[in-house]
């Protein structure tokens, strides 16, 4: 069972307590696919995040080492990073186009263009977050 929406906006905290909230999306996935999504925030993988790549590549590795990942899932978490988060912007686009809230609100705010961008920021640097978990280039596709 996956969350779906692992990122800092659904997370409560307290002075002695973690909590995720939001449940609404659960359903069935793989664990990468969550976990991608959760780098993507809890790093976070952004070029509006204010933060150098190589911060943002010891988050990603603090992540992906708590979280006890093989070097064979590490290679296929580099590969789907981008297709994750673009995989946001498409369903906020088709929401959109459909008329469905709230994602047809999100996309008029801009959020499938913050998404968009985020997904071509961490494309164009999927050789720094290999070389972040050890990954050789010939390891990724």
């Amino acid at each position: 069972m996956c969350h779906h929406d692992l990122a800092p906006w659904n997370l409560v905290r307290t002075s002695t307590q973690l909590t995720f909230i939001d449940w609404d999306g659960a359903g069935p996935g793989s664990r990468l696919w969550d976990l991608a999504y959760a780098v993507h925030g809890f790093v976070p993988l952004s070029p509006d995040a204010s933060i150098s790549d190589e911060i943002a590549s010891q988050r990603l590795a603090a992540l992906v080492e708590g979280y006890g990942l093989d070097e064979e899932e590490r290679a296929h978490l580099v590969d789907m990073l981008g297709s994750r988060i673009r995989s946001m912007y498409e369903h906020l686009r088709s929401g959109h186009e459909m008329g469905v809230q709230p994602w047809s609100r999100l996309w008029n705010e801009g959020h499938g263009r913050v998404w968009l961008a985020d997904a071509i920021y961490v494309d164009v640097r999927r050789s720094t977050w290999a070389m972040a978990l050890g990954i050789t280039a010939d390891s990724i596709d």
